[in-house]
């Protein structure tokens, strides 16, 4: 639309009213096709990752909490924002509210003795992220004058609160890495839970790299899990009495959302937002894609306004100017 609006404006150039008119036009085109662009669904998917409530891939979608967290490539590759950069979503659970992460500076299996520059992870403390309790971070070649590396008690696997800070030597997973129990050959290991991001700063500071192995569960017992390289986040799923009664189905079975101006609760509908649920009808509704897209219509309004005060510009001064075949005189200057 854009492209023959630009071609027929460039025909009509020569003349200055139909240039003139034609601006105008195109000007207000280019305010008003983002809007009728907009797709008016959120998205349910990245890829093969399931999106649900409470995050979103697209403004306006699940909860305010979570905005501007997550984003969808064009490939299909979800992403999760963090002060420390943007890290691949291998996975998110919504039954055990958690995310699983990649971090490709990490040391891995194939790096083998050879670690390469890596950097800290660190989360928001603003959002309701948290690092879970089932990380467990490994150290590799760290400085024996700046880092207290010692074997820790075995009970300081299950009581980590009630043993000293120190990096532990002896750790199960040093002696049994994941998936590549004989990776390292010259290197040393040790295990230490940093409780702050500072705290693993330092420790990058005096070691060679680090990784994060995280415990997956494999059934309902605390005992039933596996050892695999990865970030866990945990989050929290915000219960409100409006999104409960939006996703109802017998209630029409709407989309938890919200406004992107003032981030109040919108139940997002097929035909229209409401602040109740779609099956509402005491509720007057709010045009949808102006709530997922933001406030628009004062964008809209004034490019109709422009096209209308252009043409009715373009009569006036028709009728007055002579024809002078595009040549501009001082009869029939406009500016």
């Amino acid at each position: 639309m854009i492209a023959s609006l630009m071609g027929t404006f460039f025909i009509y150039s020569t003349t200055p009213y139909y240039s003139l008119i034609w601006g105008v036009v195109l000007l207000s085109c280019l305010y008003i096709n983002p809007i009728l662009s907009q797709n008016p669904r959120c998205r349910t998917a990245c890829g093969s990752i399931p999106i649900n409530y409470p995050f979103g891939i697209d403004d306006g979608c699940g909860s305010p909490y979570y905005r501007h967290l997550l984003l969808c490539r064009e490939s299909g590759t979800l992403e999760l924002w963090t002060p420390s950069g943007r890290y691949p979503v291998r996975n998110i659970s919504y039954s055990d509210p958690h995310i699983i992460l990649t971090d490709p500076f990490m040391w891995n299996c194939q790096d083998m003795d050879d670690f390469r520059p890596t950097r800290a992870f660190s989360l928001d403390t603003s959002v309701r992220l948290s690092l879970s309790p089932q990380n467990e971070y490994l150290f590799f070649n760290c400085s024996d004058s700046d880092v207290i590396v010692e074997p820790k008690p075995i009970f300081c696997e299950r009581f980590p609160d009630k043993c000293d800070s120190s990096c532990d030597s002896a750790s199960y997973l040093c002696r049994h890495l994941p998936e590549c129990a004989s990776a390292l050959r010259e290197s040393s290991c040790c295990a230490y839970y940093p409780k702050v991001t500072e705290s693993l700063r330092m420790m990058l500071k005096h070691c060679s790299s680090y990784t994060s192995v995280y415990w997956r569960n494999l059934g309902m017992s605390q005992y039933d899990q596996v050892a695999e390289y990865g970030i866990r986040v945990d989050f929290d799923i915000p219960v409100t009495t409006l999104c409960l009664q939006c996703q109802e189905p017998l209630k029409g079975g709407g989309t938890c959302g919200f406004d992107t101006q003032t981030e109040n609760f919108l139940c997002l509908c097929d035909e229209k937002n409401v602040t109740s649920y779609c099956k509402d009808r005491s509720t007057s509704g709010h045009s949808r894609t102006g709530i997922i897209a933001g406030t628009v219509t004062a964008v809209t309004a004034a490019g109709a306004i422009g096209v209308g005060a252009g043409i009715w510009f373009f009569k006036k001064v028709r009728a007055k100017a002579p024809v002078t075949c595009g040549v501009q005189t001082n009869d029939n200057r406009l500016f």
